[in-house]
């Protein structure tokens, strides 16, 4: 018998050296492959960023939320803004011994093996919160062998560098809600329209519940199985201690209010039309990456309640006016402070839709018509011209660069005459403006033009005087801002400043480019000229508003362009009507629909703000009385007050002859003047001679006639 124990013994001992020898070998190998695949592990300090890719808000003026863009949609929260309830939801259905265990669940791994060898549904997973978090952060979803193990290596890294609070905080910021919504934040506003910290329990489990399929889970998609899957997650939450069985029979029995699946885009922008255009000046100037990357928060210059107004003014008037029979469909509001050259408010159309985007307030160039007389009038005042200056507004006739002629008229087909220069631009005379732009060389108007707001690339026509260009309502506005703000050009803007996920200022617009355009003097008379307009020229009655304000009409040839671009001391707006594909209006002028869009949304947008009058006249300027054609006034004589730079007043006195009575003025004949006492002459010997002043017609807001090439100043032949 002894041989044989002594076989069995050897035997024995042979079985276990092998199993041991085995044991090592494959404790080797899998140290081996541990080590190998440990070897390239990423570097989990990653985590220590606290905001990955993050969405910028854009925000108005009171802070209302105009945008979010995002790669994408998430919202980084600290998890002291994450109330338990939806901590506590997360761990009960997903990792319930997350607070127990270094990473890796042992047990959970036993129990999902175990189920899927016995083909059993695994209604909880093998990985952890800290696996799930490593594989969003550092790996790919690919189902490997490999894949596995780096995951649970990096779990346990993690577990050693991190505390609980700060994984399950980067765990709730990181992961897919569904609805476009990643991290905790941004699913609680995609759902349910608040902040995560004012989350229920009902809210918070349904959420908790997404998690495991978003898809499938979608309370958007399907309700049903969203509040079965919610039911799951409150009853973990009542066995793992965290709720009673009554808070949650409470909470599952609760509504749920959903705010709505967001159509995303542009089309779930708020004021689309204002936000758009920001958008873009933001891909410009910052760069598409970090806009949708690096959660900026993004401070606009948008006033939400003039905004509103605008719509409200353009979208109800253009209508009105298609009732009218006008023909017009479609319009454009921009409005500015114009010190500050900070927009207010911007609406693009009658109707922002999937079919219609296109932003007629910065992305049209429509011809202005009469409203671009404003820059030549301020180029020749600011050169000199007296606006008491008197113009044959008769037929004249000038040789154009293709060898035909180019004969300006207006829309009326009358000649008033002699007219002076602050009538015919409140009557807006074609004529005038025209031998206007020839005396002071058509490149003098597009110089001015160009210094007080206009980008587009002119062409040295003579027709330019009368707006047959082209231009957006956002660069009238700014030009006749220009003039509002005593001749300073500031450059305009919807955005005050961006800051960075840290609060860093990384771009700062409340210091925009400012520039002297034209005189202090010259604008101030151009403001009194433009005053006129709306008193007693082409703005009666229609852009009367309560208060002291400047502006001018503008319409084109054909009537395919309607305009009305004026200001209060306080704001200034361009407002255009007319039709996308550049069909005719029947008879649409600038006084009409454009001048009531423009008072509507001018009263309403100052209804909380004091009456102000316009500045008063600056020390370049100086008050005169005259009663005739560049005449001074006698003491006594009467007369009317005028507006002249210094230095560009009469020198003559008009005679002792009875007084006449043109209009709302008093003036005298001029067949007889004395020089003033001391007189000096005048540096506007270049200007036409006086003529005697017939009485002018009611207002006409005149059309631009077509576009001719005249490049230089060529002579008039009347």
């Amino acid at each position: 018998m002894k041989p044989i124990y002594r076989r069995v013994g050897r035997i024995a001992i042979w079985v276990v050296a092998i199993v041991l020898f085995l044991a090592v070998a494959a404790g080797i190998t899998a140290l081996g492959v541990i080590a190998a695949y440990g070897k390239n592990l990423p570097d989990i300090s990653r985590l220590s960023d606290i905001e990955p890719a993050g969405t910028t808000r854009i925000l108005a003026r009171d802070g209302t939320l105009l945008a979010r863009l995002y790669d994408k949609n998430r919202v980084y929260v600290p998890i002291t803004q994450i109330p338990s309830v939806m901590r506590e939801a997360i761990v009960a259905s997903e990792d319930e011994r997350f607070y127990s265990h270094s990473g890796v669940d042992i047990r959970g791994i036993a129990r999902a093996a175990v189920a899927n060898w016995q083909h059993q549904h695994i209604e909880q997973g093998a990985s952890t919160i800290t696996q799930q978090l490593a594989r969003n952060m550092f790996l790919t979803d690919e189902q490997t062998m490999g894949r596995k193990i780096q995951e649970a290596l990096l779990a346990i890294e993690i577990e050693r560098y991190y505390t609980k609070d700060e994984i399950l905080e980067r765990y709730l910021n990181l992961v897919y809600f569904g609805a476009g919504a990643y991290g905790v934040q941004a699913a609680s506003h995609a759902y349910f329209g608040k902040d995560v910290s004012h989350l229920t329990l009902a809210e918070a489990s349904m959420l908790a519940g997404l998690v495991a399929a978003p898809s499938l889970y979608n309370p958007y998609a399907n309700l049903k199985l969203a509040r079965d899957r919610q039911q799951h997650v409150l009853d973990r939450m009542v066995a793992n201690g965290f709720v009673t069985e009554a808070q949650a029979d409470a909470a599952s029995a609760a509504p749920v209010h959903l705010v709505g699946a967001d159509s995303g885009g542009v089309l779930s922008y708020k004021y689309p039309y204002f936000t758009t255009y920001v958008i873009a000046q933001l891909e410009t100037i910052i760069g598409p990456q970090r806009l949708f990357h690096d959660g900026l928060t993004v401070y606009t210059t948008l006033d939400p309640t003039d905004e509103r107004i605008a719509q409200n003014a353009v979208t109800s008037l253009v209508k009105e006016g298609a009732t009218e029979g006008y023909g017009m469909h479609q319009g454009a509001l921009v409005a500015e402070d114009p010190h500050t050259g900070e927009i207010v408010a911007m609406v693009g159309g009658v109707g922002f839709s999937a079919k219609s985007q296109f932003d007629r307030a910065w992305q049209a160039r429509r011809q202005p018509g009469s409203s671009f007389k404003g820059f030549v009038y301020s180029a020749a005042v600011d050169r000199g011209v007296p606006v008491s200056t008197v113009y044959p507004d008769s037929k004249v006739t000038y040789p154009a660069g293709d060898g035909s002629d180019y004969t300006p008229s207006d829309d009326d087909h009358r000649y008033l005459g002699p007219i002076t220069l602050r009538k015919a631009f409140e009557l807006s005379r074609n004529i005038v403006a025209v031998e206007l732009a020839h005396d002071i060389g058509i490149g003098t108007v597009i110089d001015y033009a160009s210094k007080m707001g206009i980008t587009e690339d002119l062409q040295p026509d003579l027709s330019l005087a009368l707006g047959t260009a082209v231009v957006s309502p956002l660069e009238m506005v700014s030009g006749y801002s220009t003039i509002a703000d005593g001749g300073i050009y500031t450059q305009p803007t919807g955005i005050r400043y961006v800051e960075d996920k840290y609060g860093s200022i990384v771009y700062d617009a409340r210091f925009p480019e400012r520039h002297v355009a034209m005189s202090a003097g010259a604008a101030y008379i151009m403001t009194t000229m433009m005053e006129g307009v709306i008193q007693e020229g082409t703005g009666y009655p229609n852009a009367i508003i309560g208060r002291p304000a400047a502006g001018k009409t503008g319409t084109t040839s054909d009537f395919r362009d309607a305009w009305f671009v004026g200001f209060t001391p306080r704001l200034a707006a361009s407002v255009w009507v007319g039709n996308d594909d550049y069909s005719k209006m029947y008879e649409s002028y600038g006084g009409n629909v454009p001048a009531r869009i423009w008072a509507r949304f001018m009263r309403s947008a100052l209804t909380d703000q004091k009456v102000e009058d316009f500045e008063s006249p600056p020390p370049d300027v100086q008050v005169v009385r005259v009663c005739g054609n560049n005449r001074r006034a006698r003491p006594g004589q009467g007369g009317r007050a005028e507006y002249f730079l210094n230095g560009t007043a009469p020198l003559e006195y008009c005679s002792q002859a009875r007084h006449v009575a043109v209009g709302k003025h008093e003036i005298a004949p001029v067949d007889q003047s004395t020089p003033a006492p001391g007189a000096t002459p005048s540096p506007q010997a270049a200007l036409p001679t006086p003529i005697p002043l017939d009485t002018p017609t009611p207002p006409v807001d005149v059309p631009a006639t077509p576009p001719v090439t005249a490049v230089t100043a060529p002579p008039r032949v009347r």
